[in-house]
């Protein structure tokens, strides 16, 4: 157990070393999925995807261009609104693009559902989604991801680019938050 915070503590869930095996195992997989692609959109939404998105990217060896997004649904608080914000749109024209949108974790599944929703309006040629953490049993909105890092339970987690208040994103392993 880490002592992060006098007001919680953080216990490892997914190691450092298991975040690196596995990310090299999807990017063989969208590498082998996107082989005849001219070029792929990678699109993050931030914040808690940027990690997982430089990783990520760093094991293709296909044409990627990267784009973000922000959008909101937790503020500072440890249970989802459901009150989906975009806060920053995307820059770049994905009619007719392969895009692969690139998720920290799914939760009840509202944020993505309307991000996915606003996307294929857009008219990619395809749309697919890869997310880092899946935590199916607190899905409320049906969310089709075709890559999936880890499926993990219901805990609230920390580390890898995921924040409680903006804090421990730097953590280099997925903790569990514990108050």
């Amino acid at each position: 157990m880490n002592t992060i915070s006098p007001q919680y503590k953080i216990d490892t869930l997914i190691s450092e070393k298991k975040i690196k095996a596995r990310i090299s195992e999807l990017g063989t997989e969208i590498n082998s999925f996107y082989k005849d692609t001219s070029k792929l959109l990678v699109v993050g939404l931030l914040r808690g995807s940027f990690i997982f998105i430089a990783d990520l990217v760093r094991e293709f060896q296909i044409p990627v261009e990267i784009d973000f997004m922000t959008v909101s649904s937790y503020g500072n608080a440890m249970q989802s609104s459901n009150n989906v914000r975009i806060l920053t749109d995307l820059n770049t024209d994905i009619k007719n693009v392969d895009v692969l949108l690139v998720e920290d974790i799914i939760d009840t599944g509202h944020t993505l559902n309307q991000v996915i929703k606003l996307l294929k309006n857009r008219n990619p040629n395809s749309l697919e989604v890869c997310c880092l953490l899946n935590k199916y049993s607190r899905r409320e909105t049906p969310i089709n991801s075709k890559w999936i890092g880890f499926d993990i339970p219901d805990e609230f987690v920390v580390g890898y680019g995921i924040d409680f208040a903006q804090d421990n994103r730097h953590l280099p392993y997925i903790g569990k938050v514990i108050i």
